[in-house]
């Protein structure tokens, strides 16, 4: 589901052009860049599952990727951009945090917590879509897709005409990109 964080930050970018980009690109994948320091660290972990390949990893993601660390990530990333960007402004940026829980909800084996650590051993929860690699896969291609056109259209309105052959190229660029990648994910 990597990318398809990236197509619905390009989605809330169209509606909202007064956000930088990258906050937004940032925002969607906050919840993975905290994995980084916690994977290195040990304290979380990826095991391979089979012969590896899309979707094929059990996780370890207790304290990065629970309901409550994403909730209070989410509202420390809100506080920060209420600083820099303004009231709502702050709102989308804390729901764009979020919404990386709520995709990996849909995608996840049963791997994600409730509480930081699985304190409790509440059930962890997950949707599974990773089971059926191609709905996950196209799951998540219609949301780079989507993204990409409603981000493209936004720039193709703007004030700007001499940048339209660039805006086109780049988003097709990019989208065609996105695609491999997530082809490439499939073919492992």
């Amino acid at each position: 589901m990597f990318a398809g964080h990236f197509g619905l930050a390009a989605a809330v970018k169209a509606k909202n052009p007064d956000i930088p980009l990258w906050t937004l690109m940032a925002s969607t994948q906050l919840l993975d860049i905290a994995f980084v320091p916690l994977l290195l660290t040990g304290a979380e972990k990826i095991e391979t599952v089979g012969d590896g390949g899309y979707g094929a990893g059990i996780f370890t993601i207790d304290y990065s990727h629970s309901l409550v660390s994403a909730i209070i990530l989410a509202i420390i990333a809100g506080f920060i951009a209420l600083k820099f960007l303004g009231k709502k402004q702050a709102f989308i940026i804390g729901s764009v945090v979020f919404s990386h829980w709520i995709l990996d909800l849909f995608v996840h084996r049963p791997d994600l917590s409730i509480l930081p650590g699985n304190i409790g051993n509440i059930p962890q929860v997950g949707f599974g879509l990773w089971q059926w690699p191609v709905l996950t896969m196209l799951l998540e291609l219609a949301l780079v897709v989507i993204g990409g056109m409603m981000y493209s259209r936004s720039l193709l309105k703007g004030k700007n005409k001499q940048n339209k052959k660039l805006v086109i190229f780049t988003s097709s660029l990019v989208s065609v990109l996105l695609v491999l990648s997530l082809v490439l994910d499939f073919m492992d």
